[in-house]
């Protein structure tokens, strides 16, 4: 079928979508909600059998949808309504949630349900639930609704609120008012909910030293205690902050904008206080492998199990600042001289990683210095992966990757993934050649023609048609805790296997044959020369790219390459 997405923005879960449907050989375009009349000439010019709309928080004008079938992704189960369900289900501890695919009619997610598919809440931030169960979800209820309408026989069920399985209701938008936090009698549990249940969009409105912030994200803190509302510890860019019973971490802050004046963005928490923050709070460190085994906040974790080494990372929207690389490198040199054969690299459920952190750089007095910082600290990062021949590594993708945060995974000699996650190989979209050594790994992995292919096109790709044309190795089903039990048993596999010095044995004279034909800083070398020129030459689009893509931008008319 002509299957035509129409969201307010290409996000995680429209990407996935669109690499979904492409997989089972829909032909897919792309709208972005930008205007009414944008939409019905796109209508007109594609000719859609089916309208789809993944991610939408305008509505569809009512000559699109009485004339054209349109589809409705609605992150809440049957019945469910409003803006803010996702939002609700968390501050409220719901244990079960749902995603429902309706048919748009006038009375907002009122229509006929197409399919509805329910799932656990996990206990994480509204985010990373969306990019994993409620995305899962989501999946499964648009492919169900795409088959039963293709069959062309199916009828929806109207909305009925005397069903019994028709669980959700009306619910307001979730204001600021609603999501106040009163540190001075709201228990962890209730912070925690509350911050989780913003933490990507619209943050908690605080206040700390005298200013307004948004607050984005919360974790739970084992040990610090001090005057509810106190700052009381930092942690590589994060704050802690006292409860009634215990302290919270917050990693991100946005300062609130005030009337005219320039847009905000989220920044690690320390970055976005600067001066304010008072010079006698103590910076708490932690170590990878104590916070392996703590309830407390950290970016990265490490343990071992049955010969195999697990290096967690955990950084918000998968953005790798110069800082947060140079901690990764330290942690992983120490995971490399611990007594194990097999290294296992990535986080537990999220991102994977997305590359340099753009909104960091944008704050930066200098933002071609910072970049140019940045693009050094990831390649090192890389270069260190690349030149580890005593360890088989691998790269485990429970969440998505982009950019150099692909290539990142690419430097390990195994690349996993789970079957949601979506790629994005490629950097022009930010006006920037890239680096990660990709011109070294992926023709390797690809060969020549298909990595200009993937650098070029500029579009997702889903974990299966990446493990066909080769890059990625393995894709497991299931969820992100069948994922990470997979993982491991694969993982511990190799490790026992009686010819795991004879691999590890190979893999040394892989590297020592390559690095005799081209060596691994030449590779460097290039590819820096066209990221400093990026950087710092003139005419180049980087900068304005940047600044639209931190200031959230929308462009005047759906990019030519989503067009379909």
């Amino acid at each position: 079928m002509r299957i035509l997405l129409v969201a307010s923005a290409f996000n995680s879960l429209t990407q996935r979508v669109h690499a979904e449907l492409r997989e089972r050989d829909h032909e897919v375009g792309v709208e972005l909600a930008l205007g009414d009349d944008l939409l019905r000439a796109r209508v007109a010019r594609f000719r859609p059998d089916l309208i789809l709309a993944p991610m939408l928080t305008t509505a569809i004008p009512e000559d699109v949808w009485t004339e054209h079938p349109v589809f409705i992704v609605h992150p809440g189960p049957m019945g469910d309504r409003g803006p803010s369900s996702l939002d609700w289900a968390i501050t409220e501890g719901a244990a079960r949630w749902g995603v429902a695919v309706l048919q748009a009619v006038a009375e907002m997610d009122a229509g006929p349900i197409w399919a509805s598919v329910g799932f656990d809440v996990a206990p994480c931030g509204k985010s990373e639930l969306y990019r994993n169960e409620v995305s899962d979800a989501a999946v499964e209820a648009v492919l169900t609704a795409v088959r039963r309408f293709a069959s062309g026989d199916y009828v929806p069920e109207p909305l009925d609120y005397d069903r019994p399985d028709v669980t959700g209701r009306l619910r307001p938008f979730l204001t600021q008012q609603v999501r106040r936090i009163d540190w001075a009698s709201a228990d962890t549990a209730t912070v925690i909910r509350t911050l989780r249940a913003a933490d990507s969009q619209p943050g908690v409105l605080d206040e700390l030293f005298g200013r307004e912030y948004f607050v984005h994200g919360g974790h739970y803190e084992d040990r610090l205690r001090g005057e509810p509302g106190a700052v009381i510890a930092t942690r590589d860019g994060a704050i802690c902050r006292a409860t009634v019973d215990g302290a919270v971490w917050l990693p991100q802050l946005r300062p609130r904008r005030v009337p005219g004046g320039p847009v905000t963005f989220k920044m690690p928490a320390t970055d976005a206080l600067g001066a304010d923050l008072p010079a006698g709070v103590p910076e708490v460190p932690v170590s990878p492998a104590e916070a392996a085994v703590r309830d407390t906040w950290s970016e990265l974790r490490y343990h071992e199990d049955a010969g195999v080494g697990y290096l967690e990372f955990a950084y918000p929207g998968g953005a790798m600042d110069t800082r947060q690389c140079r901690r990764l490198l330290t942690a992983y040199r120490e995971a490399c001289d611990r007594p194990v054969d097999v290294l296992v690299l990535g986080p537990r459920r999220d991102f994977f990683s997305n590359g340099i952190h753009l909104n960091v750089i944008e704050a930066a007095a200098d933002p071609a210095e910072e970049s140019w910082r940045n693009i050094n600290a990831i390649d090192d990062v890389v270069e260190a992966i690349l030149t580890t021949t005593d360890k088989l590594v691998i790269a485990a993708l429970s969440g998505n990757a982009a950019a150099g945060g692909v290539m990142l995974a690419l430097a390990a000699d195994h690349v996993w993934c789970r079957e949601s996650v979506v790629l994005n190989p490629h950097y022009r979209l930010m006006g920037l050649h890239g680096s990660e050594y990709w011109t070294y790994t992926l023709p390797q992995r690809v060969g020549t023609e298909m990595a200009e292919q993937l650098t070029s096109r500029t579009l997702p790709v889903g974990a299966r048609a990446a493990a066909r044309v080769g890059l990625v190795d393995k894709v497991f089903e299931g969820s992100t805790e069948q994922f990470r039990a997979q993982v491991r048993r694969e993982a511990e596999n190799l490790a026992a296997a009686p010819e795991l010095q004879n691999l590890l044995l190979a893999k040394k004279q892989r590297r020592a044959a390559d690095e005799a034909v081209r060596p691994l800083a030449r590779y460097r070398a290039e590819e820096l020369a066209h990221m400093h020129r990026n950087f710092f030459g003139d005419g180049e689009s980087y900068h304005r790219l940047r600044r639209e893509f931190v200031a959230n931008t929308k462009p005047l008319a759906t990019p030519a390459h989503l067009l379909g």
